[in-house]
C-alpha cells in the first residue's frame, strides 16, 4: 500500500488545486465582462473573512477569503456574489449604468457567465494536449488479446483474437474504449457485436463486478469485462493534432460524468458515492504522493468537474443564469424577480442539501460514523 500523504501535504494539495481553477474560473468571467466593458466591483478568490485585499486603478477591488472552496465576481449592478440584479440599477446615472451587466444586451450577458465554465475546459484541455504532445495516444485496437478464465466475456463467448465492434451499440475504436465503457457500469447486462475472422457475432453477457484498490487504501466496485488487450500501440501526436486529442478525452470525461449522474439519479449507483471539498482533499493529497503529472492531471479533471458542475441549471450557478437567459431569448423579456427570487431561493436551498450530503459522505469514507457507533455502542 502506497503510504497516505500527511495532514499538512493534503491540505497543500488541496488549495494548490482548487485555489487555481478558482481563479481561472472567475477570471473568465472578468475578462470576458470587461470585453463586454461591465465594471467589476469585486475579484475573490474565497468565501468569508478577508485575508488580503487590494484595489486596482479600475476601483476593483480583488480579495482573498479564508475559505477557498469557491469565488466569484461582483459587477456594477449585481446585488450579491451570486449575480442576483440588484433593483436600484436602474437609479445610477447613465454613465454608470451604461457600465453595468444588467444594461448589456443578453447575448453579452451570457457570454460573460458561460466565460468562467468555458475557461475551466479550456484549461483541462491545454494540460491534455500537453501530455498528448509529449507522451503520444493510446490506439491500441479494441481486440482481445487474452480473456480471463471465468470472466464476463469467457462467459459471453469471446475468444482471444475478436475484435469487439460495439458494446451496446457504441462503437469501440480502441482498447481504451472498452475499458472507459465497462468501468462504469458493473453488474450491467450488455449488447457485445464481436468480429471473428471477418464475420459479425452478437453476444449477449452481463459486465462482471469488482473490487479494485487504488493503493491508498481505498476500495472502488468497477466494472471489468475480463479482456486483456494485445500489443500496445501509441502513436506520436503532433502539436496541431495535440488539441483535437485533448478535446475528444474531455468529451470522454464529460460523457462518463454524465452517464454516471444519469446512474445515480436513476438508482443505478448509491448517492453515497457523491465526494465533496474533503474527498478533493484528500485525493489531492494522494496525487500529490504520485508526482507531478499525476497531480497536474488530476487538476485537468477536477477542472472539468468545475466547468460541468457549473453549467448544472440550478440557480445560483453559471448554468441556472444562462437558462434564465435562455427563457429571455425566447418571451423576449427577462424573467420577473419575482420568479428569480422563488427561484434562487430554491437553489440556494438545493445547493446547501448537496453540500450536507457530499460533506457527510465524505466523513463516513474517513470512517468517522462508524467510529462514532463504536464509541455509543
Amino acid at each position: 500500500m502506497i503510504q497516505n500523504p500527511g495532514f499538512l501535504l493534503t491540505i497543500f494539495a488541496f488549495v494548490a488545486v482548487i485555489g487555481p481553477l478558482v481563479f481561472v474560473h472567475e477570471l473568465g468571467h472578468y475578462l470576458v465582462g470587461r470585453w463586454c466593458g461591465v465594471k467589476a466591483e469585486a475579484f475573490s478568490i474565497g468565501f468569508g473573512p478577508e485575508i488580503a485585499a487590494w484595489v486596482d486603478k479600475r476601483g476593483t477591488r480583488w480579495r482573498i477569503g479564508a475559505l477557498p472552496l469557491g469565488g466569484y465576481v461582483r459587477f456594477k449592478g449585481d446585488m450579491n456574489a451570486a449575480s442576483q440584479t440588484d433593483p436600484r440599477w436602474l437609479e445610477m446615472p447613465a454613465a454608470e449604468r451604461a457600465q453595468s451587466f444588467p444594461a448589456k444586451p443578453l447575448w453579452q450577458r451570457a457570454a460573460i457567465v458561460a466565460a468562467g465554465p468555458a475557461i475551466n475546459f479550456l484549461f483541462a484541455i491545454l494540460i491534455l494536449a500537453t501530455f498528448a504532445f509529449v507522451h503520444g495516444e493510446s490506439r491500441t485496437p479494441a481486440v482481445a488479446g487474452q480473456v480471463q478464465p471465468g470472466s464476463a466475456a469467457a462467459a459471453a463467448g469471446i475468444l482471444a483474437g475478436d475484435r469487439i465492434v460495439s458494446l451496446n451499440g457504441r462503437e469501440m475504436a480502441t482498447f481504451d474504449d472498452i475499458r472507459l465503457f465497462a468501468q462504469i457500469r458493473p453488474g450491467e447486462p450488455v449488447t457485445i457485436v464481436i468480429d471473428r475472422k471477418g464475420k459479425l457475432f452478437e453476444k449477449q453477457g452481463k459486465v462482471g463486478a469488482v473490487q479494485e484498490d487504488d493503493g491508498f487504501g481505498n476500495k472502488f466496485r468497477i466494472g471489468r469485462l475480463g479482456l486483456a488487450p494485445g500489443e500496445p500501440v501509441i502513436e506520436p501526436v503532433s502539436l496541431f493534432r495535440a488539441p483535437v486529442v485533448a478535446i475528444e478525452r474531455t468529451g470522454q470525461i464529460i460523457r462518463t460524468m454524465v452517464e454516471t449522474l444519469g446512474q445515480i439519479v436513476g438508482g443505478g449507483r448509491s448517492v453515497k458515492e457523491l465526494g465533496g471539498p474533503l474527498k478533493i482533499a484528500e485525493v489531492s493529497g494522494q496525487a500529490a504522493t504520485l508526482g507531478i503529472e499525476s497531480f497536474i492531471f488530476f487538476m485537468a479533471l477536477i477542472s472539468i468537474n468545475l466547468g460541468f458542475i457549473n453549467l448544472l441549471p440550478i440557480p445560483m450557478l453559471d448554468g441556472g443564469h444562462l437558462l434564465f437567459y435562455g427563457v429571455e431569448a425566447i418571451q423576449r423579456r427577462p424573467v420577473s424577480p419575482q420568479v428569480q427570487e422563488w427561484a434562487y431561493r430554491s437553489g440556494l436551498a438545493v445547493l446547501l442539501a448537496m453540500m450536507v450530503l457530499v460533506t457527510f459522505n465524505d466523513l463516513s469514507s474517513f470512517g468517522l460514523w462508524d467510529r462514532l457507533s463504536g464509541l455509543i455502542g
